[in-house]
């Protein structure tokens, strides 16, 4: 893998008006796949340049000038909204956490197909946009809606599939009515990037990044569950002991840490062990650290809370004054009382990974 400006012929990302990539390590070349460097997640917001990057298919270019979106299927009034239409049903902004389902793949044994992710595909941004609940009341939904069924512009062609499709999620009608659902028109205070979805996206905060339909470019209504490729062919979580596939959904509970990172050398003395939680499933309430091997968790200190839907910083205080090597272990538990597993459950494509990721050090 490389990372920094150094990228693959063909690569369609980082320039003055899209700086996607600039710092990424690169996963995978074509279509472009790339996940941050943990030292690029110590801070609250994630710049676009070391945003992690999910593309199932090559990036489409759509012009904002005569972008449309168009609304239809099971509602009263079908719809074509310009970007402008859109600006003026009422614009939200709030922070939320986004992360691929397949975070932290390469940490399953023996090794499920899909892009090798470790820790990076994760960031954090400030999404400004329009409520689908808003643009869904609008067109009117008729009774018996089940889904909204979210199309994305990009197509491709999946290895073990007979056609080209294009990228297609559907939503639960009461997940798509939540305020926070909404259509991204900006990103960190900026228009998006076309790596991230321009001109207009899905944000679902709390749900794996899946859900967050990029290039978006048409909404259906629909009155029966989508049956589509990305819908029950994958994103689903295969368990050699359960009997049928369940939906890939809500974002697992977990710590990372952030600083020291892996293989570090250390000085002598107090040092600071820094990194950040989230859950989908409920605030995190606490985050324990553990040195070397065994049971002695002791509890770090969290940072105020920056927006429900986005991610905790937290700290502990750790007396490094033992040469030698150590091993640092953080886990967290939301108010659900959901907690991190020492070890993953396996699953056919590897997603949903969130056990416990040792970091070994040096103190000299």
């Amino acid at each position: 893998m490389h990372r920094g400006p150094a990228h693959p012929a063909g690569y369609q990302g980082a320039s003055a008006s899209d700086p996607a990539g600039e710092e990424l390590v690169i996963v995978k070349a074509q279509p472009f796949n790339a996940e941050a460097p943990l030292e690029c997640l110590k801070a609250d917001v994630t710049p676009v340049s070391s945003f992690y990057v999910r593309n199932h298919f090559p990036v489409p270019h759509l012009d904002p000038a005569t972008y449309r979106l168009s609304i239809g299927g099971a509602v009263e009034q079908p719809l074509e909204l310009s970007l402008e239409d859109l600006r003026a049903l009422g614009i939200r902004t709030f922070m939320a956490t986004l992360e691929c389902a397949g975070n932290q793949r390469t940490g399953l044994a023996p090794l499920p197909v899909g892009e090798p992710w470790d820790l990076g595909a994760v960031s954090t941004a400030t999404w400004s946009g329009v409520p689908l609940r808003a643009v869904l009341e609008r067109a009117g939904l008729r009774p018996g809606v089940v889904e909204i069924l979210a199309v994305g512009a990009d197509r491709g062609r999946p290895s073990d599939w007979p056609e080209e499709i294009p990228f297609a999620r559907a939503l639960p009608l009461e997940k798509a009515l939540h305020p926070d659902t909404l259509l991204a028109l900006e990103m960190n205070g900026e228009p998006l990037a076309p790596h991230h979805g321009a001109p207009l996206r899905l944000v679902v905060p709390d749900w794996y990044g899946m859900a967050s339909v990029k290039w978006l470019q048409r909404l259906e209504a629909l009155t029966e569950p989508f049956r589509g490729y990305y819908q029950t062919q994958r994103y689903i979580y295969i368990h050699t002991d359960a009997t049928e596939p369940v939906p890939v959904t809500t974002i697992q509970v977990r710590a990372l840490i952030t600083s020291p990172v892996h293989g570090q050398t250390l000085a002598p003395g107090k040092v600071i062990v820094r990194g950040k939680a989230w859950s989908g499933a409920a605030e995190v309430v606490k985050v324990e650290v553990a040195i070397d091997g065994g049971e002695n968790w002791q509890e770090a200190r969290l940072l105020p809370a920056l927006w429900p839907h986005a991610w905790r910083s937290w700290e502990f205080e750790w007396d490094a004054s033992e040469p030698g090597r150590h091993v640092l272990r953080a886990r967290a538990t939301d108010a659900h009382g959901n907690t991190q597993p020492d070890v993953p459950r396996w699953n056919r494509y590897g997603y949903g990974n969130n056990a416990i990721r040792p970091v070994i050090v040096t103190v000299r």
